[in-house]
């Protein structure tokens, strides 16, 4: 089973879309998790449209709209995979104990918020993955998103992509 992870879209107010390099992972997996801070419900609605199966959060960001529609935490079982979703963890430090105490029901944690990739296990097993941004980067040296595989219960796989540069119509890449 391939999943794509990705939080903190922040569409329409950091980028108009997702980058086609994102719609084609998201074409190819069999799961996208989306861990918050869409801001707008168009975003969502296209995801979930073309998502094959999507779990999915609200951030801090997201307005009643979203906040209608979707939960504060997710969970599912993907093939034997517990996984719980959620926007905010808090701070950095301590969060790999603080997550674990809050969800001991969870195999894997997939959160967002400070656009900082994070791929972390705490000491009860449960891995913590925070995919960055695909629009926002803030101070990291660029955009990403996570791809991961869960097969025979585990999973395995998990690769930080950079979102890379699209040629503009003219041919010539964006600044």
């Amino acid at each position: 089973m391939r999943l794509v992870i990705l939080s903190d879209t922040h569409i329409p107010r950091r980028a108009r879309d997702l980058p086609e390099q994102v719609w084609r992972a998201v074409d190819g997996a069999d799961v996208v998790i989306h861990a918050g801070d869409w801001c707008d419900l168009a975003s969502l609605e296209a995801l979930d449209e073309r998502a094959r199966r999507l779990i999915a959060v609200h951030g801090n960001n997201d307005g009643p709209q979203l906040r209608e529609r979707l939960p504060e935490v997710a969970r599912a079982t993907l093939d034997g995979v517990r996984l719980a979703v959620v926007h905010e963890t808090g701070q950095a430090r301590g969060r790999d104990e603080r997550c674990a105490a809050r969800f001991p029901d969870a195999d894997v944690l997939v959160f967002g918020h400070s656009h900082i990739p994070w791929d972390s296990t705490a000491s009860t097993g449960l891995r913590l993955l925070n995919p960055g941004s695909p629009t926002d980067r803030r101070r990291q040296p660029q955009h990403t998103y996570m791809t991961a595989v869960v097969e025979s219960g585990a999973l395995t796989g998990v690769e930080l992509h950079p979102v890379r540069p699209e040629p503009s119509s003219s041919g010539t890449p964006p600044r």
